[in-house]
């Protein structure tokens, strides 16, 4: 029997069994509700309701702290002898990596596609309200965290949501949250493994297998795609032993890499078309209060917009604090404020860089159909023929970089299920990369479909907590504003651990 018939066969099997549900839970999670002639999905309502709210109980904190947010990434304030494994800048890379993919590129193309150029200014939007919730979420993260005695760091929803509401509302609070972190735990390690990892292989996989020849080209075959699996496994498996210094100082390098190699392309395509800008950004401003052929107009133009960039920053779903929570502070908000910043360089940053480059470039395959990732290559296409082979280049580098934090978040998960024996530990990463390696032979879509209805639930149950422990938030960013103020009137220079140790040092 063929590696092909395999394949094929267990992908049958797997979607025979699995189709009912995720087809269930799929129309739970996302169910969408009529509204001025278009669909409002309940879920992205809850996400952006939860955005407005925190931005007006924090005090729009993502536009008057962001200097602020800037200063702490570059180290300003660091402590010397702070617990964590990673400092700011590697926390942040990490938890980038996570977020920043594919969604990026083909999710942006398909926003544009139905929405209308309109749907970007909706997408900005809801981008920069995000960014409160990811502040408030990671907050409690670093609150709440567990240092183990070997020095490294357990946080996430699993930590905050037992412990914050057993703090403020006793007994029924602990037994309430314990649930909640037992589910939190299986949604974030069910996505993990099949939509952080097994996903981002087989996009990257055929990615690349388009500008290689196709099916018939080296890598097209069986042999091939094994061989690419098993390659991208070594490399996570090699990487995810290390831990999460290990991940963070591959990311520290490879999110920048990647995000530079792609803004930079985009900024080629808008630089050649100079001429081009006022318009594109006067269709965008004009789209999204005027939008022409959109389904439900304004509000279908807005939802759209609204849809992507949850999907595309994931603030509010609980995910990223469990690796901001490794990072080397005594006081929480301090991350919670570099956190903020996460879904300006995702939302605001990187996929406004591509809805523009695709308005301005204006590809012929945009008016032709519903399309994702090859629409915004075509854009590139326009002026950089040989763009394709970038963006191969540009999309295993999202798809590593997401595998890799998605494989510590799905361990932290893991470890709160199961333990964190070294058995334990050991058993999940050999079955995290033994998917890696099916990511490129199988295609599990039904199981994917599934990991993703799965991951939004998490968001019922992690912004719950998140209304319940607001006012925790709210005292560790006084706290931490206080500790700024008493360090700036003391004329520290706050430049970190090394610093110190070169004044003590002299």
């Amino acid at each position: 029997m063929s590696l092909e018939s395999v394949t094929q066969s267990v992908d049958e099997a797997v979607s025979g069994f699995f189709e009912p549900i995720a087809k269930w839970l799929g129309e739970v999670v996302f169910y969408a509700v009529p509204v001025g002639g278009t669909d409002l999905p309940l879920i992205v309502a809850w996400l952006v309701v939860a955005g407005l709210v925190f931005t007006g109980w924090f005090g729009f904190v993502q536009v008057r702290k962001f200097r602020l947010a800037v200063d702490v990434v570059r180290g300003k304030y660091d402590e010397k002898g702070s617990a964590g494994e990673v400092n700011h800048f590697q926390a942040l890379t990490a938890a980038v990596s996570g977020t920043v993919g594919l969604g990026n590129i083909a999710g942006v193309a398909v926003a544009v596609s139905i929405g209308g150029p309109g749907a970007t200014f909706w997408m900005i939007l809801c981008g920069l309200l995000g960014m409160a919730t990811k502040f408030v979420e990671v907050t409690l993260g670093v609150k709440y965290r567990e240092v183990h005695a070997d020095g490294t760091v357990s946080g996430g929803p699993m930590h905050y949501l037992p412990k914050g509401l057993a703090e403020r509302f006793g007994r029924n609070g602990k037994t309430l949250g314990k649930v909640l972190a037992v589910l939190a735990s299986f949604m974030i390690l069910f996505f993990g493994l099949f939509g952080g990892n097994l996903f981002q292989v087989n996009q990257s996989y055929a990615q690349l297998v388009s500008v290689t020849g196709g099916e018939d080209g080296a890598i097209g075959s069986s042999a091939g795609a094994l061989f690419f699996g098993i390659l991208v496994a070594a490399l996570v498996g090699i990487v995810l032993l290390g831990g999460i210094r290990s991940i963070a100082n591959v990311t520290s390098r490879l999110v920048p890499a990647m995000a530079g190699i792609y803004i930079v392309a985009c900024l080629i395509v808008i630089l050649v078309n100079v001429s081009a800008v006022p318009d594109a950004v006067a269709a965008i401003v004009e789209g999204a209060f005027n939008p022409e052929g959109v389904a439900g107009g304004v509000l279908g133009a807005l939802i759209i917009g609204f849809k992507r960039a949850a999907f595309s920053n994931e603030a509010g779903l609980g995910s990223a604090p469990i690796a901001h929570s490794a990072v080397k502070t005594k006081h929480p908000a301090s991350e919670g404020l570099v956190a903020l910043l996460e879904p300006f360089i995702d939302t605001v940053v990187i996929c406004t860089m591509t809805a523009l480059t695709i308005v301005i470039a204006n590809p012929a395959t945009l008016g032709e159909d519903i399309g994702g990732v090859t629409i915004t290559s075509d854009a590139f296409e326009t002026v950089l023929p040989w763009f394709p082979y970038i963006l191969t280049v540009a999309v295993m580098l999202f798809a590593i970089s997401t595998v890799l934090t998605w494989g510590y978040y799905g361990l932290k998960a893991w470890t709160y299920l199961f333990g964190r024996s070294r058995t334990s530990e050991v058993t999940y990463k050999v079955l995290y990369t033994v998917l890696a390696i099916a990511g490129s032979l199988l295609t599990l879509q039904t199981l994917i479909d599934l990991a993703d209805a799965v991951l939004f639930s998490l968001a019922v149950i992690n912004i719950i907590g998140l209304y319940l422990l607001a006012p925790v938030v709210k005292r560790e960013l006084n706290s931490f504003l206080e500790y700024v103020r008493a360090r700036d009137a003391g004329g520290e220079t706050g430049d970190g651990e090394d610093q110190e140790s070169v004044k003590t040092t002299v």
